[in-house]
């Protein structure tokens, strides 16, 4: 499914890898990026918003068995940030575990050496009306992160049923929410889902993160996302409902990259939705 454009600012989609090996890429980054010394105020917060994701990551991971843990992933900027801080905590033959902070409310685990995943599991809830950039970005992307990825054209409630009933151990499903996103302000790190919803605990690791910091972690590790981002939309949804950031508008023709967006509260002005 070719667009024509390219997925990344930095060159082609490298060639698959084996779980362990982009775990242990990853987390490598992860750990140069933490050991960074900086006077960069936004850098620093992230910094910080990496601890706090990793312990939220850590304490899921030796909560639930590798079968019973699952990623949303759309391709969007948050599920991406997600993923790659996901991929650095997952253990793997070897690998340390990376410094982070334990924050307040999150149970405790039911293991303190939980075994290596044989790979990750991801479920992708496909608009009606999907970008053919962003299809092909989340093949690439599946690929490179070697992802077990299953797909459905289906309404949320919908896909998460078929999704439960098709991948009955699943229990928990990592999530790229951040408090912005509609009906979101309330959430916790672990949060079941609503009564009248499929059953299963909702982690929300960047729940706190903001929007430039998911942009400064994105650019800084150098990591791959969709070319979209690159033409003013700043939150992807269908065809239907999104266009690019009127706030990124240059004067005459053309939008300004997604990430030089800095308000929280503009990020959504390009969906009707």
């Amino acid at each position: 499914m070719s667009s024509g454009c390219s997925t990344s600012t930095s060159g082609p989609i490298p060639p698959p890898r084996a779980l362990p090996e982009v775990c242990f890429t990853l987390r490598r980054k992860l750990l140069a990026l933490l050991e960074e010394t900086t006077d960069d105020l936004v850098l620093r917060g992230v910094q910080e918003q990496v601890r706090i994701s990793m312990g939220v990551i850590e304490k899921a991971i030796c909560m639930y068995r590798p079968e019973e843990l699952s990623i949303a992933y759309n391709g969007g900027k948050d599920c991406l940030v997600l993923l790659i801080l996901l991929l650095a905590c997952l253990p793997t033959p070897g690998s340390t575990s990376i410094p982070h902070q334990e924050p307040s409310q999150i149970p405790p685990p039911k293991s303190s050496t939980p075994p290596p995943p044989k790979t990750l599991q991801a479920i992708y809830i496909a608009p009606p009306d999907p970008f053919p950039e962003v299809e092909e970005f989340v093949s690439n992307s599946t690929l490179q992160y070697d992802l077990d990825l299953c797909r459905y054209a289906l309404p949320m409630r919908p896909a998460l049923e078929a999704y439960l009933a098709e991948r009955t151990a699943v229990k928990a499903v990592f999530m790229g929410t951040r408090r912005t996103d509609p009906h979101s302000e309330f959430l916790e790190h672990f949060s079941p889902t609503d009564k009248d919803w499929p059953q299963f605990m909702r982690i929300n690791p960047v729940i706190d993160w903001h929007y430039t910091e998911i942009w400064t972690f994105i650019r800084h590790l150098g990591v791959e996302f969709c070319c979209l981002y690159e033409r003013g939309y700043s939150s992807l949804g269908g065809v239907s409902n999104t266009r690019p950031n009127p706030a990124l508008k240059m004067e005459g023709n053309g939008f300004r990259p997604a990430y030089e967006l800095v308000r929280d509260d503009e990020e959504r002005l390009g969906r009707d939705r």
